[in-house]
């Protein structure tokens, strides 16, 4: 095993093992669940459209696409190709709080949508009224829990939740890039044609 794989699985089992307290258990296994937590998101969108209008409905099309882009990557691309074993079938010391069926392990796809949810989220309210920064925290707040979450109940490492998360900001950003490349490069330049031509 190399070093790094090492460190990896001792970070696990630290974090797995060691860093827990049975209160912690219930509020993790509730976050790493979409069916129990995924309302948060819905109520994160209605926020998005109460405080921009058209506009948050915008945000939300971005986000779908990037958090649809980090799944892609994370689970359609990375995991197969590879292949790594989840830490609950490969180690023998462990703690699984939930049923997890047979599946690879890195990256973690949980880690890379929550992480392309809370960048859309920074780019669109960090600058915002006092409000939206505290939004934009939260999201934040909850994108590191999500990760988190994955490692206290067994069923990724630290190593893919890293990964995810760094898969999922680039994938925030890169979906942001292109349409405002597009807005400027495209839709903008046809509208000066457009008032060029009339004018």
């Amino acid at each position: 095993m190399l070093f790094i794989e090492k460190v990896d699985v001792w970070l696990f089992q630290t974090l797995n093992l060691h860093l827990v307290h049975p209160i912690v258990d219930d509020f993790m296994v509730f976050l790493t669940s979409g069916k129990l937590s995924g309302h948060i998101l819905w109520l994160a969108a209605i926020f998005i459209v109460l405080r921009r209008g058209k506009k948050g409905f915008l945000v939300i099309i971005f986000t779908l696409l990037a958090v649809a882009f980090a799944d892609f990557v994370a689970s359609g691309l990375l995991k197969p190709l590879v292949q790594r074993v989840r830490p609950c079938f490969a180690l023998e010391h462990f703690r699984l709080l939930i049923i997890q069926v047979k599946s690879y392990s890195f990256a973690s796809s949980h880690a890379a949508n929550s992480a392309a949810v809370a960048v859309l989220t920074w780019i669109f309210f960090n600058k915002g009224a006092v409000i939206d920064k505290l939004f934009n925290l939260l999201m934040i707040m909850y994108a590191l829990l999500i990760a988190y979450s994955r490692v206290y109940v067994g069923v990724h490492y630290p190593s893919d939740v890293i990964s995810g998360s760094f898969i999922g900001c680039c994938s925030g950003l890169l979906v942001y890039l292109f349409f405002s490349w597009v807005m400027k490069n495209v839709v903008h330049l046809h509208f000066m044609r457009q008032e060029y031509l009339v004018g």
